[in-house]
């Protein structure tokens, strides 16, 4: 796989949508426990729904284009930065699969440190991938 815009296609867009949604899934139920106010996990828990099903459709029209080679690329990568191998791409055990989730088809977690490894892209030796200029703020 060449390194493309994702503005360049369609299927490109869906590429680099896939990267952030399934990301985005995990980082909100793993943050989950962190949220003390219950306005504010409601609130998450709402945002995780969302980010849910867009993660689906997603899923779903990247398995459509056949788009398995670089979609398990992506999901491999992802697997290696969070360090866990908590990672599934759009095809398992020869099946579709549009809704990544453990053997309990609970959807996955991740710890902020995990969420932070991907999206850095592991971190200072890849200029901190997606951010650059670092998140600013407190994580834990």
């Amino acid at each position: 796989m060449t390194r493309s815009t994702p503005c360049l296609n369609q299927n490109n867009f869906l590429l680099g949508a896939f990267i952030f949604e399934d990301v985005g899934v995990t980082a909100y139920h793993g943050a989950a426990p962190l949220l003390n106010s219950k306005v504010y996990l409601s609130a998450a828990a709402g945002i995780l729904a969302v980010e849910a099903y867009h993660a689906s459709a997603i899923r779903t029209l990247l398995f459509q284009p056949a788009l398995f080679q670089p979609v398990q690329l992506i999901s491999n990568l992802r697997a290696q930065l969070s360090g866990a191998n908590d990672d599934q791409g759009i095809v398992l055990n020869g099946v579709a699969n549009i809704v990544p989730a453990d053997q309990n088809a609970i959807a996955f977690s991740r710890t902020t440190a995990q969420v932070l490894n991907i999206v850095y892209l592991g971190g200072a030796a890849s200029n901190f991938g997606f951010f650059p200029n670092r998140l600013n703020g407190s994580i834990n």
